[in-house]
């Protein structure tokens, strides 16, 4: 059933016992009590919902993605990992690393889709990475498995501490992620779902320089999208660079990330495919805070074909700016609202509906899509803008629930509005037709 190299896993897996081998008393007869002596940890989420479109009747919600479908409900995440955490103080050296396992609607924006079905400089046919797509599931149109990160990391006593990350795993790049509890909102911004990438295959350095700044730097490979989103049998010989830095005010409240990627496209293109982004956070107060974000992205020699371009091969870009206001109304519910602007200069990265554009394969020398019908796909240079309002409740907290199990559970119902506004060319309806849609989710998240 499993159509990716088994190698990587169980590496890893070996070396995270051998680590927790050598913990003192370790209670072998009590799992628990060995897990607990050797720092490992099992845990995962839960997130799933349901979306409102009132000018759908049935289908998706456009180019928005993660809580992609109109009117019906949909399990975006079921998600377990096992992680030792690496202690990163000290002047000992410190080994760990973590395993993750998606399972839900999710899945299909999470996989290692880094060498697409076509080559984006020439269009002719890839065969695509095979660490985590299509391991279950095409049949349902929607549910999918991801295996997100595997990763080993250590940690070594040098200067401030060096901490080293080597396998698969999430960007550190940007403020929203695709894990569902490291959100506020359901729905993601358009910046996340198109203009960042979502993991990385290769290797991550971070250092502390003290207490106000931390540098990261690394390389990246297995992707043929100048390193985003790469896998572990393609693309091994295009190598490109990931860096950044972080700074953080003494007193905690104000910190500013900068970071990006470069690399050249892919073993067959030199052109280059690089993006940076810049994140402020400021606590307003104590219950208030303020997020801006950046992103610019650039990608050379595409070939385009859109509703402005037809065969044409050109230099890409995209940019996004974007507000996010948060306030603690109590210790059990918050509120926040989102802005963005993101422009799509070239129609090159939001297509619509996206995830029939992103489960597209060539199946018998014809282009398919598991998720809908391909000739339904449309794209074009487009300014897109979002506003999104909702609450972060949680309920154990507030109704003084003594559950174990629902204490860490949220509820949380989101308003957003889309528009889309044609780029240099006709009038653009992705959205059913339409040029802007407004959604009402209500979904639920419980960690365990």
């Amino acid at each position: 059933m499993l159509k990716y190299p088994q190698w990587l896993h169980f590496a890893v897996m070996v070396s995270m016992l051998v680590i927790i081998s050598h913990a003192d008393n370790l209670g072998a007869n009590n799992l628990i009590n060995f897990l607990k002596s050797s720092r490992v940890e099992l845990g995962g989420w839960i997130n799933a919902g349901a979306t409102f479109n009132p000018s759908q009747t049935d289908g998706y919600n456009g180019p928005v993605i993660f809580a992609d479908q109109a009117n019906r409900f949909q399990l975006n995440q079921f998600n377990v990992f096992m992680r030792r955490s690496v202690v990163s103080t000290g002047d000992a050296w410190d080994f760990g690393g973590r395993v993750d396992f998606m399972f839900g609607t999710d899945a299909i924006f999470t996989q290692a889709f880094g060498v697409p079905t076509f080559d984006v400089n020439t269009g002719e046919p890839r065969s695509r990475s095979n660490w985590d797509l299509d391991l279950c599931c095409a049949s349902t149109r929607t549910y999918g498995i991801a295996l997100p990160q595997t990763y080993l990391e250590a940690y070594a006593p040098l200067g401030k501490g060096l901490n080293v990350k080597i396998g698969h795993f999430y960007t550190p790049t940007g403020f929203e992620t695709v894990p569902a509890p490291d959100n506020f909102f359901y729905t993601r911004a358009y910046t996340l779902n198109i203009g960042e990438p979502f993991t990385h295959t290769g290797l991550l350095a971070n250092y502390h320089f003290n207490e106000n700044w931390l540098i990261m730097g690394g390389a990246i490979t297995g992707s043929a999208m100048g390193g985003w989103d790469g896998g572990w049998d393609k693309e091994l010989g295009n190598w490109g660079g990931i860096a950044g830095f972080t700074w953080t005010s003494d007193n905690h409240a104000t910190t500013l990330h900068l970071s990006g990627t470069y690399s050249e496209t892919s073993t067959r293109s030199s052109e280059p495919w690089g993006f940076y982004n810049i994140v402020l956070q400021h606590k307003i107060t104590p219950k208030t805070l303020l997020v801006l974000h950046h992103v610019y992205g650039h990608a050379g020699g595409v070939l385009l074909n859109n509703q402005k371009y037809t065969n044409v091969i050109k230099d890409a870009e995209w940019y996004s700016f974007i507000t996010h206001l948060y306030y603690d109304l109590t210790d059990s519910l918050s509120i926040g609202i989102r802005g963005e602007w993101f422009r799509d200069a070239d129609g090159f990265r939001n297509p619509s509906p996206f995830r029939v554009a992103a489960a597209t394969n060539i199946v018998n020398g014809r282009v398919v899509s598991y998720a809908g019908d391909i000739s339904s796909v449309t794209v074009a240079p487009a300014d897109y803008y979002a506003v999104t309002i909702g609450m972060n409740w949680k309920v154990a907290k507030a109704l003084k629930l003594k559950s174990e199990l629902l204490r860490k559970l949220k509820i949380r119902p989101n308003i957003r509005y889309d528009r889309v506004d044609a780029y240099k060319t006709a009038a653009y309806r992705p959205f059913a037709g339409n040029k802007d849609q407004i959604l009402f989710s209500l979904d639920f998240l419980l960690p365990f």
